[in-house]
């Protein structure tokens, strides 16, 4: 949709009479948080209203303040080390409420200190406001990452993001050194489908021309792991999937220096070391650590070694501002044991025939953020950030993946990835025509220049990633591309609060995007004697520029403060990659046409909790994704099949999505020295091509949906002990657009459906004074499955998941 200028003037219309018209609070609270045991002030203390949010925090005085126009409001007082409190204050008497707060007893046990937090916060999903980000009647779920049961070590991202509704996983690596999610129909690789940030900012190689995520932060060092999705999504971007952001954990408040270390060792020699250092001292905070991965691999020619590193820094420069830095860097290399065919997977499902197959990755992240509160309903935020890094594939390539590898010239890919941006977010709250509004006005811009190289790589055995042209200049596989590209956009959201209960977000995106492909690729053709029959470089300088808006609106009503019934539909768009348009790959064309793909998602649904005995999150939802991007089967001019990338047509996926956690302990027990939990996280999806112009594809499913995806558990936790087993079931879904089934010779591991599977996994903890032991066995049924039928790297073929493996690991935190 082209953006008009009178449209563009009433949007921009729109947002300064909102922020205009912002009416002083008639309410203001102020007063100190102290100590109980030493009478001093506490700082840091968030001081949140249970139904808005958060409303203040206290500065090194122990004092805080706010305006609100509310005449009663519950207030609750948190900060880590000390018990939390709850309070309820009338407005319109209290003007002053100081208050103390409990330290937590170093004898409580972990299980009671867990028990007591959950107690006050529904941390299963994100607030109505949140710092300068907008969630209200939008679909939000927030993975509890410090309280997970999950093998951490090896980011296990089945038991991780067990209780986040609908999710497809790729599982075909032991080290969780990528992650590779997607859900109601989206692709999985690589998590391309959502914007991937932590702490707010972007991670991904390219965020529109390659927004494929090969850095995922260790979940060791994460909090949180909050996943958006519907309409609160174009806050961050035009993606189908929404926003997946790692929030990593926070310096400690209350020490000058806090030290924890985790060393890890399992199946197939995996070794894992995570270390990290925090603290705050005065005005200056910090937090940093250091991850160490390797092992060898659950199929031969799998080895890997991974080092991560990450430093954050925070100033708080005034009561109001404050100044944070980040550095992340990773490096790591990792061996490929390359796809099976169906036949090799029905004889051995862990053998490898390529032992020349290397990958590499060295990612480096920087932003520097600056938050300033205005008064108690305005804050700003402005975030530098960017890029600099690269990937390198190489390997023995072929479509025939029971063909042994023959000894020489191997394929070569490399990837450099330079980009940055800034973002920047002014939100406020206000009061329009006598009612509580907040709006959120906010502006991004992102500028990449990234290289993207094919051509030979060495004949040798190692992990060699230069080109080797001169030695092979007519290898058939070569191109050279540069591929600049640059983003703006002007996002807005407003909250308008009806009355009490209703609430209406309306929102917007004008995203301008200008991406160009400047290159060539060669054909070169040869004889079977190996002599150059046809050799030919097609130049290529293409700029594709657009301007279109985005809409989107959400509504929420809360008949009480446990219930909350939602509904929110957004437009979404994803732009062609250069990966779409720029590589060569023996095992699929790319169509000379292929286009951006556009379509809108929705959701209605009902969440809250029942006594404090259910915690319940159930929607339904329906995806309208026109000229989606797929793989359909096509005949070559030599009567071979080959798979074509191609805007397949436009599909459309409904269903509805259910996540129920029920406390037994309540139930049963009722003792907090105890938590008894059982959830329920079911998906049920119905999709179909709509329309295609493309031979037997209307009416077929559509790939990467599971009609089926169940994941369930018991959580038992006493004193210090906890433990918990988590089931997961996801039935047969299509890897291709025609819906194929398997190769009848059974000599492809590309066409086909992958069949459904399902995992048991277990663990167990143990925590004493500063030491916690953590174990477990994932795969506990050692079941043969695999969730994944690669077109291109680390495949092509049939990429198998990992049998039974088992996990030990140690933590001192002093």
């Amino acid at each position: 949709m082209k953006l008009k200028a009178y449209n563009l003037r009433k949007v921009l219309f729109v947002f300064v009479f909102i922020f205009t018209n912002t009416l002083i609070a008639q309410h203001k609270i102020d007063g100190i948080v102290t100590d109980a045991i030493s009478n001093q002030p506490i700082e840091n203390v968030t001081i949140y209203d249970k139904s808005s949010g958060v409303l203040s925090t206290t500065n090194s005085e122990g004092k805080y303040a706010f305006e609100t126009s509310e005449d009663t409001l519950v207030l609750v007082f948190f900060l880590h080390e000390f018990q939390i409190k709850e309070i309820e204050v009338n407005t319109s008497i209290v003007n002053e409420l100081n208050v103390v707060l409990e330290p937590l007893s170093e004898e409580l046990s972990e299980v009671e200190i867990t028990v007591q937090r959950e107690k006050v916060f529904e941390l299963n999903r994100l607030k109505d406001v949140e710092e300068t980000a907008i969630y209200a009647g939008k679909k939000s779920e927030v993975v509890l990452v410090s309280q997970s049961m999950a093998n951490l070590a090896s980011n296990n991202a089945r038991q991780i993001y067990s209780q986040v509704a609908g999710l497809n996983i790729f599982q075909n690596d032991d080290a969780g050194l990528q992650l590779n999610i997607g859900g109601r129909g989206l692709d999985p690789n690589r998590t391309s489908n959502f914007n991937t940030r932590q702490n707010g900012y972007d991670i991904s190689a390219d965020v529109l021309g390659y927004p494929e995520s090969y850095y995922t932060p260790p979940a060791e060092a994460l909090e949180e792991i909050q996943v958006v999705r519907g309409a609160a999504s174009l806050q961050y971007g035009t993606q189908f999937g929404g926003l997946v952001n790692f929030k990593f954990k926070t310096p400690n408040a209350n020490k000058p220096i806090e030290f924890l270390t985790r060393n890890t060792v399992g199946s197939n020699g995996l070794y894992t070391n995570f270390t990290s250092v925090n603290g705050t001292k005065n005005k200056l905070s910090y937090y940093t650590y250091f991850n160490y991965k390797k092992g060898d691999g659950f199929r031969p020619n799998s080895e890997f070694d991974s080092k991560n590193a990450f430093v954050h820094l925070g100033y708080q420069i005034s009561d109001k501002t404050k100044l944070t830095a980040e550095l992340t860097y990773l490096n790591y290399l990792a061996q490929q044991a390359g796809g099976l065919t169906d036949n090799m997977f029905a004889t051995n499902a862990f053998q490898s025939n390529r032992e020349r197959n290397w990958f590499e990755v060295d990612w480096l992240l920087y932003s520097l953020k600056l938050a300033h509160k205005f008064n108690e309903n305005t804050n700003f935020t402005f975030n530098f950030f960017g890029l600099d890094a690269k990937r390198n594939a190489l390997g023995f390539r072929t479509n025939r993946q029971d063909q042994n590898d023959n000894l020489g010239v191997r394929d070569l890919i490399k990837g450099d990835f330079n980009n940055f941006g800034f973002e920047s977010r002014l939100l406020s709250k206000y009061t329009l025509f006598g009612k509580n509004a907040t709006g959120l006005i906010g502006a991004k811009f992102y500028k990449a220049k990234n290289t993207s190289i094919q051509g030979p790589g060495s004949d040798g055995t190692d992990a060699n990633f230069d080109l080797q042209l001169d030695d092979f200049p007519n290898y058939t596989n070569q191109s050279n591309y540069n591929n600049p590209n640059l983003n703006m956009a002007l996002f807005g959201e407003n909250i308008l609060y009806l009355n009490d209960k209703w609430s209406i977000t309306p929102g917007f995106r004008l995203e301008h995007i200008k991406t160009e492909s400047d290159g060539y690729v060669k054909r070169i053709n040869l004889d079977a004697a190996g002599n150059v029959i046809l050799n030919e470089t097609i130049e290529s300088d293409e700029v594709n520029e657009r301007t279109f808006v985005l809409l989107g609106i959400g509504a929420s009503y809360k008949p009480t403060t446990n219930l909350e019934f939602y509904a929110n539909a957004s437009q979404n768009y994803r732009s062609v990659t250069f990966s779409d348009i720029n590589i060569t790959n023996p095992a699929f064309k790319i169509d000379e046409n292929i286009d951006d793909e556009k379509g809108i998602s929705a959701d209605i649904g009902i969440r809250g909790t029942i006594n404090k005995l259910i915690s319940f999150d159930i929607n339904t939802f329906g995806l309208f994704y026109n000229n989606r991007i797929g793989f359909v089967l096509e005949t070559q001019q030599d009567n071979s099949i080959k798979n074509l990338r191609t805007n397949v047509g436009d599909a459309f996926m409904f269903g509805l999505e259910s996540l129920v956690d029920v406390n037994l302990n309540e139930l049963f027990l009722k003792d907090n020295r105890f938590r008894f939990n059982y959830f329920i996280n079911t998906s049920v999806i119905q999709s179909e091509y709509v329309q295609s112009d493309k031979a037997g594809i209307k009416g077929n499913q559509v790939e990467f949906v599971p009609k089926l995806n169940l994941k369930t558990g018991l959580k038992f936790a006493y004193k210090n002990i906890q433990s918990s087993v988590q089931y997961t079931y996801l039935s047969q879904q299509f890897s291709d657009a025609t819906n194929a089934e398997s190769d009848p010779s059974g000599n492809s591991g590309i066409i086909g459906p992958i069949n459904a599977y399902d995992v048991l996994d277990a663990s167990l903890s143990y925590k004493y004074k500063q030491f916690k032991l953590e174990t477990g066995v994932n795969n506990v049924l050692n079941n043969t499955y695999f969730t994944r039928r690669a077109t291109g790297y680390p495949g092509p073929g049939i990429l198998p998941s990992s049998p039974r493996n088992w996990y030990v690991t140690l933590q001192v935190k002093l």
